[in-house]
């Protein structure tokens, strides 16, 4: 009998990898003027969208039970390690400015805590035991939902949060760049965004970093817009926490109240830099005191705290 060493298993492994492919078409491309290689980069790159359409389907299902998990008080947590996990950091961090959520609603784990967002930490990707304990630090509930993010899909660190959770009852969704991948047969949602070798072989923060990027910009975003974070397309959540905030906040107010500039200032002076509740004063001609009576009866949604005033 005949055995194979871990490191030959693991090639093995690799090699039947779309994401790992080599492509020898390619073999010259360091001899090749900076111009051509752009544009081969960039026609590249240009593939990736379609390779998200072809899953837009499986994408919205993962959306809707996140956000009905969420509308419950459920919380929103990427897990992912290297690139994956630094995108998932990096798609939760953004939701508190661009959507006033909550300390803790959104979450990115990554294998190796934060010291791996800048640096590699040895063997952290490798354990599912990490993972399980990340969640476990969070107390996860069956309210959440965990989100294993990995380019081969095979990554021990998601696979084993998405497992983990699981079994304790939330909703998981898994999210790869190759076909028949562990991790999405580990979630009830599996999204395979399936974008081919790479420009550079095996180095999947390129096209493969860019479909997930997509494809979580689509789960946060979406997610909030179903939450009434949103009106219309304008971000009325956003805190605005320095000037060019400010300014912004100023803009959407405009533009969802066509309201001259001094009454706008009156308004959101009046409701504490608060948009969505300096919209309503205007729109439905309320002060302060009510429109945020109105919009905590409407859980925030500013479409619905318009209707009761017109009711």
């Amino acid at each position: 009998m005949t055995s194979t060493s871990p490191s030959r298993d693991l090639r093995a492994a690799l090699e039947s990898l779309t994401t790992e492919a080599f492509r020898p078409e390619l073999a010259e491309i360091d001899r090749l003027p900076t111009l051509e290689i752009a544009r081969l980069m960039n026609a590249e790159d240009a593939t990736v969208p379609a390779a998200v359409a072809e899953r837009l389907p499986q994408i919205a299902a993962a959306i809707d039970a996140v956000a009905e998990r969420m509308a419950g008080g459920g919380r929103l947590v990427y897990a992912g390690a290297g690139t994956a996990g630094r995108l998932g950091v990096l798609d939760a961090s953004e939701c508190p400015p661009t959507f006033a959520t909550a300390p803790g609603q959104v979450i990115g784990l990554i294998a190796g805590g934060p010291e791996a967002m800048v640096t590699s930490v040895e063997g952290a990707e490798d354990s599912p035991k990490l993972a399980a304990e990340a969640l476990d630090a969070l107390a996860l509930t069956p309210e959440d939902t965990v989100v294993g993010v990995s380019a081969s899909g095979r990554t021990p660190y998601a696979i084993g949060a998405v497992r983990h959770a699981r079994a304790l009852g939330a909703l998981t969704v898994g999210l790869a760049c190759n076909a028949d991948s562990a991790l999405a047969a580990a979630a009830e949602h599996g999204i395979e965004i399936v974008t081919g070798p790479e420009l550079l072989t095996g180095s999947t923060r390129l096209k493969a970093g860019t479909a997930q990027k997509l494809v979580l910009n689509m789960i946060s975003t979406i997610t909030m817009i179903r939450l009434g974070k949103t009106y219309g397309n304008l971000m009325v959540d956003v805190r605005a926490s320095n000037e060019k905030l400010r300014a912004r906040s100023r803009r959407i107010v405009a533009l969802a109240t066509g309201a001259p500039d001094d009454e706008i200032e009156r308004a959101l002076t009046a409701t504490d830099g608060e948009v969505k509740h300096a919209i309503l004063t205007l729109l439905a001609d309320v002060d302060a005191a009510t429109a945020a009576s109105l919009l905590h009866a409407s859980d925030g949604r500013l479409r619905a705290a318009l209707e009761r005033t017109r009711g």
